[in-house]
């Protein structure tokens, strides 16, 4: 199998996005609220029930230099609470810049008349997407 999910975690928003390891493509699935810290793990549940992701991707927000921040530690809980939840390898990988590049692609899709005003919401699934495809491109170990 080679389904793999991905997560931008936000305080009010959890973006999760599915690919596919080998043609190293992602695309955003949806954007599922977050309450307390938590996500809706029922829609979570659905979601990993219906692709049978084997990987989990989380997003680890950096600062530009590369440090941690408060935002980091809350993905690295997140990440933490999929591991004991589902059992599966959790990777963790820089998201930098993942927002701006999902918001610009977003704003050409738009322009192009394939998106409208009323899609913003799936945003933060556009911004897994592309954490999953950094991940998918990046130099794989032996084992992905």
């Amino acid at each position: 199998m080679s389904c793999v999910f991905g997560f931008d975690v936000g305080s009010r928003l959890l973006g999760v996005a599915v690919g596919n390891r080998f043609t190293g493509s992602a695309r955003g699935l949806a954007a599922i609220p977050v309450r307390d810290g938590d996500p809706d793990w029922q829609k979570l549940d659905a979601l990993r029930q219906e692709w049978l992701p084997e990987t989990l991707v989380v997003g680890l927000p950096l600062t530009l230099d590369g440090g941690e921040q408060p935002a980091s530690r809350s993905a690295r809980r997140f990440a933490e609470k999929l591991g004991k939840r589902y059992g599966l390898p959790i990777e963790l990988t820089d998201e930098r810049h993942s927002s701006q590049e999902a918001a610009q692609r977003f704003a050409h899709a738009r322009a192009a008349g394939l998106k409208k005003r009323r899609d913003a919401a799936t945003i933060d699934a556009e911004a897994a997407a592309v954490i999953l495809e950094r991940w998918l491109a990046s130099p794989a170990p032996t084992d992905r």
